[in-house]
């Protein structure tokens, strides 16, 4: 799986760190359109300090859930992150001044759903700017099974634990390269379609 994750990178001509702990997050969106349910991952691949790749791979969504897909924040339609490389785009700060999480510092491009029918539509009108597209967790505890209001379009973890474990990870990177995160979005496809 690292090896198609690093080919998937490189093949689409996208930025592949290779510093010891400098990390390459990637988020891989599932072929599946079921709409609420955690159906995607987050993927944290770096080298160790002995220079040997290292993947971690957490359930998440990549999608908004149903309950902003049917009542978007914004008139224009619910956000949908479009795939695509990142450059600089988050760093480490509060989610809604509440916990600490990866959040947007830079533009990003979504795509509007404006069809409020709890469905994900990807033909929408591209958007792109500063909307709070944050990298973040659902419940502070245990597993979360839907997405429901935890995300309007932010990428999510749906395990407590799993989203601990990657911001220590995010603030060793800060540590030694600052706060400044690259975030990476993929169709699983890109990986799938890769000889192992």
């Amino acid at each position: 799986m690292k090896e198609k994750l690093i080919a998937a990178l490189m093949a689409q001509g996208y930025r592949v760190f290779t510093r010891p702990f400098e990390l390459n997050i990637v988020g891989l969106r599932s072929d599946s359109l079921i709409p609420n349910v955690f159906n995607d991952t987050i993927n944290v691949l770096y080298k160790d300090e002995a220079g040997n790749w290292q993947l971690h791979s957490y359930e998440a969504t990549t999608d908004p859930g149903t309950y902003w897909l049917k009542n978007p924040l914004n008139p224009q339609g619910t956000a949908i992150l479009k795939e695509g490389q990142y450059p600089n785009s988050h760093m480490i700060g509060l989610h809604r001044n509440k916990y600490t999480a990866l959040v947007q510092k830079n533009p990003v491009t979504v795509i509007r759903d404006v069809k409020r029918d709890g469905k994900l539509d990807f033909d929408g009108k591209e958007d792109t700017g500063q909307f709070g597209i944050n990298i973040h967790r659902a419940l502070q505890e245990g597993t979360t099974k839907f997405i429901d209001k935890f995300s309007a379009g932010c990428q999510v973890f749906a395990n407590a634990g799993d989203f601990n474990a990657f911001m220590e990870l995010c603030e060793k990177h800060r540590q030694l390269y600052g706060n400044s995160f690259t975030y990476t979005l993929l169709h699983e496809t890109s990986i799938l379609s890769r000889a192992a």
